[in-house]
Parts: C-alpha cells; sequence; structure tokens
C-alpha cells in the first residue's frame, strides 16, 4: 500500500491539527495504521496507533490530546490533534502493516510509510 500524510502546518500553543493519512494501491481496511513523529536531532517516536479492528493506542505525551480515527471507505486515517505544545513540534509520518499482532510503537513492525509533514507549534 502508498500512504501519503498531509495536513501539517504552523500552529501557535495551543491550537489544531488534523493530520490525514491516505492510502491508494491496496484497501486499508486490513491495515494498522500508526502516525510516528522525528524531531531534529532525536529518535523517531510512536504517537499513536489504530488496529485494522479499531483499537486506538496512545503514546502518553499525547493522551487526551490526540485522537486517531479511520475511514476505511475513504481509505484514510486522520489524526486529530488539539492542545499542540511546542515540543509537538516535529515531521509526522503515516506507516502500515497487514500483521495483526504487532507492538504498536516499534517502527521495524510496519512495511509501509508515508513521506511525513511537518508540524510546527510556535508562537
Amino acid at each position: 500500500v502508498q500512504l501519503q500524510a498531509s495536513g501539517g502546518g504552523l500552529v501557535q500553543p495551543g491550537g489544531s491539527l488534523r493530520l490525514s493519512c491516505v492510502a491508494s494501491g491496496s484497501p486499508l481496511d486490513g491495515y494498522a495504521i500508526a502516525w510516528f513523529r522525528q524531531a531534529p536531532g532525536k529518535e523517531r517516536e510512536a504517537v499513536s496507533c489504530i488496529s485494522s479492528d479499531g483499537r486506538t493506542y496512545y503514546a502518553d505525551s499525547v493522551k487526551g490530546r490526540f485522537t486517531i480515527s479511520r475511514d476505511n471507505a475513504k481509505n484514510t486515517v486522520s489524526l486529530q490533534m488539539n492542545s499542540l505544545k511546542p515540543d509537538d513540534t516535529a515531521v509526522y509520518y503515516c506507516a502500515g502493516t497487514l500483521n495483526r499482532r504487532i507492538l504498536w510503537g516499534i517502527p521495524q513492525e510496519y512495511n509501509d510509510w508515508g513521506q511525513g509533514t511537518q508540524v510546527t507549534v510556535s508562537s
């Protein structure tokens, strides 16, 4: 599956953004889709994941602020990000896997990656 991430931008602290990950080349419904982020000089960090059956997982740093959802009819997974902080600044990537039993926070579990979208939180 080919994944394309979009929706990043510049936002003030406390603001919101909605990222989208659109799949092509294959139906999305069998995939677990995750969002990762990477800030300059830091390792890639898991943010959130939604399984093929709709279970959701979040990093502690984003719980209560971010919401992941999927619309299989539109081949899209979204990440609604509220109450954004400067520490959320990073390039955000979506990633997918057909494997059913994974450690969701491990990048190596995913076979397909989007190109990334920049999120900058700054006043």
